[in-house]
């Protein structure tokens, strides 16, 4: 069910129901449905967390907001010390291809979160844009 990712391995707690799997989430604190879009927010928070020694309490998990009259949720978000936005991260299942829609989404909730930089990944593809073009790999992060 799941491939490699381009981010490292992150220690997750699974477990097994009738008929689904859950995962714990890193930030929520709950079990949650492990759907391929869920295994890749969790491996891009552990490796925010563990890679790139951002706190956990400066990591937002699926917030709504009202865009255009319309409600969207955004994956994630990081914050710096003073409580601003630093990273929107936009996560597609690994099945899934990043797309132009994708990048249309993004910039979308970028409107209304003002983050210092965008990132789009599937887990397999990442994209990091720096307000001054974008890059591929998470290095860039």
């Amino acid at each position: 069910m799941t491939p490699t990712l381009s981010f490292p391995p992150t220690a997750l707690k699974l477990k097994k129901k009738p008929t689904k799997f859950e995962v714990f989430c890193l930030i929520r604190k709950k079990w949650l449905v492990l759907t391929p879009e869920e295994w890749v927010r969790q491996h891009v928070v552990g490796y925010l967390i563990e890679s790139c020694g951002i706190p956990s309490g400066r990591i937002a998990l699926e917030k709504g907001f009202l865009y255009h009259k319309r409600k969207k949720r955004w994956d994630i978000v990081t914050y710096n010390i003073d409580g601003e936005p630093e990273l929107l991260v936009e996560c597609k299942g690994f099945e899934v291809g990043l797309t132009e829609e994708s990048v249309r989404q993004i910039s979308a909730y970028q409107h209304v979160v003002k983050a210092k930089k965008l990132i789009l990944t599937n887990g397999i593809d990442c994209f990091v844009f720096d307000f001054e073009k974008w890059h591929r790999g998470i290095e860039s992060i």
